[in-house]
């Protein structure tokens, strides 16, 4: 059966009806709003101009070469590249990881016949991202989870250099975050990097989410390809580049290493095969709407994006050090915050509460580390430009969400949940659906949040 265009369109306005709005600083996660009505038409002018282009060719589509490179060349310059750094334009923050575990893993066993068959290890605090545990798992490496501190979420230079001297040559890549997602700190990049190097091990930093926003942040001490040592690097346009989903970069210092993120074959009777990313086709669209924002914004327009960033990161962590039982978690870098209950109130249920109130938060659950310290449960927020405009409105439900859950024990794990979360749905509040999740042991945990999903997308019956 056949639909109208406008019954089509209709129905797809009704879905998106049901999301949370993307625009107006109101969700503190998962998108990232300019503010500017201007740049998110010209991206969509730019995307769509491009939608019946495939990447996976860009030596037939000549297009996608010249906006990768273009890219690519920004990104090089704008974190302090050499010439000898070159890189990809990837589908986001991800796959960036990925290759730059798989661009360090081909090298180490290139560096000795005998490892070819031997089993390689990344070391990484236990806040880096969990793209890191993917590709190690996709790519058959180990991970050695380096401790933070409870108290402020940094990691110690010395820690993940003795986790390096653990593994002797097993030790393929180092990784530090600029800043890490968690606690919005920037971890010890010069001197793990200098260590890393003189251990003959490669050092990532992963600057999905500070890439767009530290050169211009002000007061930052160096952490990209300004630092010896720093061998590749990751960096999303489609966060603080202000670009749609997908877009992101992955450089890395040396045309050898890039290469090794590649794939080649001529192992079938079609045309020969290069892809260097994970994927075969690609979708220009996400591509050249980065390009475009980038051009139009320039250097002057995201150092006015970033100050307006940063001044409403301020304001909001001087209105939690008011709130009486809520602190902000150690001294972070950059537009992210995380608020940790302080004596009476508890994240989970903060976050429900600023929900009611129209304010879209993140709960982070308690970790065991590998040293058995415990970083406690958190309210995630991610402040973006458009923050400055709605910052005392967040501040006041932040406020009086506090007031309002004040005192109230935390929510107790409930064993039955995850049951009735497969057949009724994810609840209002999540708050006791957090607190069970954080209370599961890891190996019971994971089969359910995999389960919870595939529920949410199974095909209706019948």
């Amino acid at each position: 059966m056949t639909r109208s265009t406008d019954d089509v369109l209709a129905e797809l306005a009704a879905l998106r009806a049901q999301d949370p709005p993307t625009h107006g600083g109101r969700v503190l996660a998962y998108v990232y709003d300019s503010g500017r009505a201007d740049l998110d038409a010209l991206a969509e002018q730019a995307a769509t101009a491009f939608l019946p282009v495939n990447g996976l060719d860009p030596t037939t589509f000549r297009s996608v070469a010249a906006l990768e490179s273009s890219l690519v060349g920004r990104a090089r310059t704008l974190f302090h590249g050499g010439d000898d750094v070159v890189g990809s334009v990837t589908s986001g923050g991800t796959e960036s990881c990925v290759l730059a575990v798989k661009a360090a893993r081909e090298l180490w066993r290139a560096a000795d016949p005998a490892r070819a068959t031997a089993r390689a290890a990344i070391v990484l605090p236990t806040t880096a991202h969990p793209a890191f545990h993917k590709a190690a798992q996709y790519l058959d490496l180990d991970v050695v989870a380096v401790p933070v501190s409870v108290a402020t979420g940094a990691v110690a230079a010395s820690d993940v250099l003795a986790a390096l001297d653990g593994l002797g040559d097993r030790a393929a890549l180092a990784v530090v975050s600029a800043p890490s997602y968690p606690f919005g700190v920037i971890d010890p990049i010069a001197d793990v990097a200098a260590g890393a190097a003189a251990r003959g091990v490669a050092c990532h930093v992963d600057a999905c989410i500070g890439g767009w926003v530290l050169p211009w942040w002000g007061g930052v001490e160096p952490w990209d390809f300004a630092v010896p040592g720093v061998t590749s690097l990751s960096a999303d346009l489609h966060k603080y580049g202000y670009a749609p989903k997908g877009a992101s970069v992955v450089l890395h210092r040396g045309r050898e290493r890039h290469a090794a993120q590649y794939f080649a074959t001529t192992a079938w009777p079609g045309y020969p095969v290069v892809n260097p990313t994970m994927l075969g086709s690609r979708a220009a669209g996400a591509m050249a709407a980065a390009w475009a924002v980038g051009e139009a914004l320039g250097d002057e327009g995201y150092a006015e994006l970033v100050a307006r960033t940063r001044a409403a990161a301020s304001t909001l962590a001087d209105a939690v050090a008011g709130i009486s039982g809520l602190r902000v978690v150690g001294s972070p870098t950059g537009p992210l915050l995380a608020l940790a209950d302080d004596g009476g109130v508890d994240p989970f249920h903060l976050v429900d509460a600023l929900r009611r109130r129209g304010w879209l938060a993140q709960c982070q659950p308690a970790m065991t580390q590998p040293d058995g310290t415990v970083l406690p449960r958190t309210a995630h927020l991610t402040l973006t430009a458009v923050t400055g405009s709605v910052v005392a409105e967040l501040a006041d439900a932040l406020a009086a969400s506090a007031d309002e859950v004040r005192g109230r024990s935390a929510p107790a794990p409930d064993p039955g949940l995850v049951a009735r979360v497969l057949s009724d749905g994810l609840p209002e509040d999540l708050a006791e659906v957090m607190a069970t999740l954080e209370a599961m042991p890891g190996d019971v945990v994971r089969p359910a949040l995999i389960q919870v999903l595939q529920a949410a997308i199974d095909p209706a019956v019948g």
